[in-house]
């Protein structure tokens, strides 16, 4: 990858060094990477035994298969166990697990004691529904506690649950729960978002449906949150108030080996049908329960908040697993942040004293689109440390989120990492590391990465390349589920002879050998021979005083091979837009970075097309920009936004210069 477009990522002067009193009494320390980088193996075997064993590891890691890894071999434990049971058994039985929140504006706590109860009835009612060590179950539910329950039940049993994110479609749900063959389908009649119920059972009916005699499933388990009429079928669906709160809290965890398998959350690609990540029990939950006490500088005291759904890879290591297995107290919101109005999050930030507080960058540029003046309404001096995640949060949102959220005061983590690794891998630290704005910086301790070209050498500072791992870690995908050939195929061919995984990334060490990442690779564009990342043209773009959001595509272009596309999201004081504000963004964007970075066409848009979790879909603004068909919108979060998109092709303003 040339340096071509992507210099001025390393001018970005301001640093931040950690507060001197958060670094003073900091979870992590300078000498925490020099230990781990002394013995890496030692290093992830003492984190390991911050959890409860019935049985201790013989062997840190089994690397003799590469890429099947084997970690904390001959060891047992019980994931559920070290997430609830051990803090009760410590006497932490009163403490505050979960601080939920309804979008209604219900609310309900549940203590460790009272989630030990919950996980226990609900593993006894999956016993008696037929559900047995090493079945499948399927999880598709609102950001509601019984969801994590639901979760931590099956990781009780041994039993692997697939989470499907409520706001798929019957056919998503339907091709998953084939895949992995789920024996039980929980679920609820529906959830609350945007200010209405929303259903969910009517969904997995079709999808079993769709099925027909191959369905393998036996039961549905349903949990009644709004009171919307369903169908039920006799002798298959049953309600989760008639055999969950009704079942024995009395329930003793089975002890499994460290490579049971924990869950599979399927990611979906470009083309094909979606990956089955399968992920395991001990190596997992250790790198998730060790990173989220580092990353965030957990204290006993503080109340955390992650705002990503369970259905997603964050809302599996930290919401799930990560938070309770260190004994957090968390917030779980069920709905959208503009409901009932724009101020929720720091409504509620301000109501229970969170301090700290993990979202994505797609949703920090949303607030700063509503303006500062929302969250200066509330009290968020609580906040002492700040996340993102879900993609690279470009500097000036990055600035925004420190001074207007944090109050010039706090600490950013920009975590890189994905739903096949598990856990954090690239992040500052806030009492180590002297942050810089959209720079992910250095590997976490114990983590092996670098960034190489193509013949998989590593490049120098202030060179780009591609991101790649280099060593495994506890927390990585085991393999895709049913299909090892296109485990090896999808992550490890591409610099098979250096035993790297390649994370499909592109990134770049700046002149400090800090790392930036810069998109996925197939976001590189090459326009007339230059290499230009998109990442940095959005960069660029948001720095505009006009725009609140961006996202660039490469199309097809007969001229130039491909030509920049972008779409954006202008701040409410700007205005509609027009050709006045396209013709000053295109110049704008080639005073940041050079004529050739001009987008060839920009588009107004409402809104851009978003998983739930955050992340922008890109291929489907790709379609867009190539005048194709429209792509399977199904992972977004609202599905109509595509329709906006297209309905308003007509107003993008196109040039040939």
């Amino acid at each position: 990858m040339s340096e071509q477009g992507i210099s001025n990522l390393s001018t970005e002067e301001r640093r931040f060094d950690p507060p001197a009193d958060l670094a003073a009494h900091a979870n992590v320390t300078d000498a925490t990477y020099v230990q781990a980088a002394d013995d890496r193996l030692a290093f992830w075997a003492e984190q390991a035994r911050r959890l409860d064993w019935g049985t201790d590891f013989e062997q840190v890691l089994d690397w003799s298969n590469p890429p099947f890894a084997r970690w904390f071999v001959g060891g047992r434990l019980n994931v559920a166990h070290n997430c609830v049971d051990r803090h009760v058994e410590a006497g932490h039985g009163d403490k505050v697990a979960i601080h939920f929140v309804g979008e209604p504006g219900d609310t309900r706590d549940l203590t460790y004691a009272d989630l030990k109860d919950e996980v226990s009835k609900a593993a006894n009612a999956l016993i008696d529904l037929g559900v047995q060590t090493g079945d499948r179950v399927a999880i598709y539910m609102p950001m509601i506690p019984e969801t994590v329950v639901a979760m931590l039940a099956c990781a009780r049993l041994g039993a692997p649950h697939t989470v499907v994110f409520g706001g798929f479609s019957s056919d998503a749900l339907s091709s998953r729960v084939d895949d992995c063959g789920a024996k039980v389908i929980i679920t609820a009649d529906g959830g609350y978002r945007r200010g209405k119920p929303s259903s969910l059972k009517p969904a997995v009916d079709e999808a079993i449906a769709k099925l027909g005699d191959a369905s393998p499933v036996d039961h549905v388990l349903v949990v009644r949150r709004t009171g919307q009429d369903v169908q039920v079928t006799q002798g298959r669906d049953v309600w989760w108030h008639d055999v969950v709160d009704n079942a024995s809290p009395e329930h003793t965890p089975e002890q499994f080996d460290a490579e049971h398998p924990l869950f599979v959350m399927y990611t979906s690609g470009t083309t094909g049908k979606p990956k089955g990540i399968l992920h395991t029990s001990a190596g997992y939950l250790a790198q998730s329960a060790y990173t989220f006490w580092a990353t965030f500088d957990h204290k006993s005291d503080d109340v955390y908040w992650c705002t990503a759904d369970v259905g997603w890879i964050t809302g599996h290591s930290y919401i799930t697993y990560g938070p309770t297995a260190a004994g957090a107290t968390q917030v779980l919101y069920e709905g959208t942040p503009d409901t009932p109005h724009k101020g929720r999050w720091w409504e509620i930030v301000d109501a229970l004293g969170v301090t700290l507080f993990y979202t994505a960058p797609t949703a920090i540029r949303t607030c700063m689109k509503w303006g500062e003046q929302i969250p200066a309404e509330h009290d968020l001096s609580s906040l002492r440390i700040l996340g993102t995640v879900g993609e690279s949060i470009n500097p000036e949102a990055y600035i925004w989120y420190r001074d207007t959220i944090g109050a010039g005061r706090t600490p950013i983590v920009d975590t890189w990492w994905q739903t096949e690794t598990g856990a954090h891998m690239i992040t500052p630290l806030p009492g180590v590391t002297s942050a810089k704005p959209g720079s992910a910086m250095t590997p976490f301790p114990g983590i092996a990465a670098d960034v190489v070209d193509d013949s998989g050498t590593p490049v120098g500072d202030g060179e780009g390349g591609y991101l790649v791992l280099t060593e495994p870690w506890p927390s990585m995908l085991r393999t895709i589920w049913g299909d090892d050939e296109r485990f090896k195929e999808t992550y490890w061919k591409r610099f098979e002879e250096q035993g790297y995984y390649f994370a499909g990334d592109g990134a770049k060490k700046d002149e400090d050998g800090d790392i930036w990442l810069l998109g996925r690779v197939d976001d590189v564009m090459n326009v007339s021979g230059h290499r230009l990342s998109t990442t940095e043209i959005e960069s660029a773009l948001v720095s505009h005083p006009k725009v609140a959001e961006a996202a660039v595509v490469g199309a097809d272009d007969e001229t130039t091979g491909q030509a920049v596309c972008a779409f954006v999201i202008l701040r409410e004081a700007a205005g509609d837009g027009g050709e006045d504000v396209v013709a000053e963004l295109r110049q704008h964007v080639a005073g940041q970075i050079g004529p050739i970075a001009k987008p060839r066409q920009i588009m107004v848009v409402p809104e851009l097309p978003k998983t739930r979790s955050g992340k922008i879909m890109r291929r489907l603004l790709r379609d867009v920009a190539e005048h194709r068909e429209v792509g399977d919108a199904t992972t977004l979060a609202d599905s109509s936004v595509m329709d906006l998109i297209t309905a308003g092709l007509g107003d993008a303003k196109n040039d040939e210069d």
